[in-house]
């Protein structure tokens, strides 16, 4: 039986060496003949893999019970069965799954998956704080294949008020997806949270050469030069964005507060209330009270 076991576990070795090598057929040989030789929890999880990959998860669900049945703290066969649950928007299931294999894993590549995994399905129910830290402590060391779980935690550092953290994701971000404009575009909006304005504009003028008529890019840019005290600049800039995107909260917020400089006050008062019934956009409230009490506006 301990060389028949053996056999086995050089089978599923053999086979998640073809399965990351993308061929899913070759790697199922190999894993239906260790399950054949050995039917254990490792066995079965190992092949219950090669399902999940090739998206045949009726199979994939049969093969990963019978693992979990053999050994309810089997960690692969957990983490698969997270994967899963998260795929199929059973956030809960996947919470259960994930920390059955954090508290049973080893491996720290493992019990990095799983944290990353568990942090997911938490940040889609809403528990801010849990799935950051468990996202943080599963992008311990980023991969290419955890960009979207980067984009993720980004988010979620911006949403809690950590613009620092945030950035730092990005930054990741950018080195790794250069062109990807929406990474570039977050990471000056962080870096004008952080009043770091020039800083700013030199990130959101990379995102404007993957798109020069991004709207969102050009209001970020405008309100970072207009903080550079450019207004002229700044208004070309707010007026390009909203050509395109008219309902755009901040891109008004900002020409508001170029009127405002103008002394045009009707004009700013309008962009204000309707950025204040978009909302979203900070400062609003506050200028809307200091400037527009009692002032008509349009319609």
């Amino acid at each position: 039986m301990s060389v028949m076991a053996q056999d086995a576990r050089l089978l599923v070795t053999e086979g998640d060496s073809l399965l990351a090598a993308a061929s899913p057929a070759k790697a199922m040989a190999k894993f239906n003949a260790a399950v054949q030789l050995s039917p254990s929890a490792d066995t079965y999880a190992a092949r219950s893999s090669g399902w999940y990959y090739m998206g045949k998860y009726d199979k994939f669900l049969e093969d990963v019970r019978n693992a979990l049945d053999r050994d309810s703290l089997n960690v692969r066969a957990n983490h698969l069965r997270a994967l899963h649950a998260l795929r199929t928007n059973d956030n809960p299931a996947a919470i259960h799954f994930a920390t059955q294999a954090i508290e049973g894993s080893a491996n720290k590549e493992q019990h990095l998956r799983a944290m990353i995994v568990r942090g997911e399905a938490e940040a889609a129910l809403g528990m801010t704080d849990k799935a950051i830290a468990d996202l943080s402590a599963g992008l311990e060391e980023c991969r290419p294949e955890d960009t979207e779980a980067m984009k993720m935690l980004a988010r979620l550092l911006d949403a809690a008020n950590d613009p620092a953290g945030s950035l730092a994701m990005l930054e990741k971000l950018c080195e790794m997806e250069p062109g990807d404009i929406g990474n570039w575009s977050n990471r000056g909006f962080e870096l004008i949270r952080l009043e770091r304005f020039q800083e700013a504009v030199d990130v959101l003028d990379r995102a404007l050469k993957l798109d020069k008529d991004e709207p969102v890019v050009l209001s970020n840019k405008a309100y970072a030069v207009l903080k550079l005290g450019r207004p002229d600049e700044a208004f070309t800039l707010v007026s390009h964005s909203l050509r395109s995107d008219k309902a755009n909260p901040y891109a008004l917020r900002t020409r508001a507060l170029i009127y405002l400089r103008k002394g045009e006050r009707g004009k700013a008062c309008d962009d204000l209330t309707l950025a204040k019934a978009m909302g979203g956009a900070p400062e609003v409230d506050a200028l809307v009270k200091e400037h527009c009490a009692g002032l008509p506006t349009k319609p």
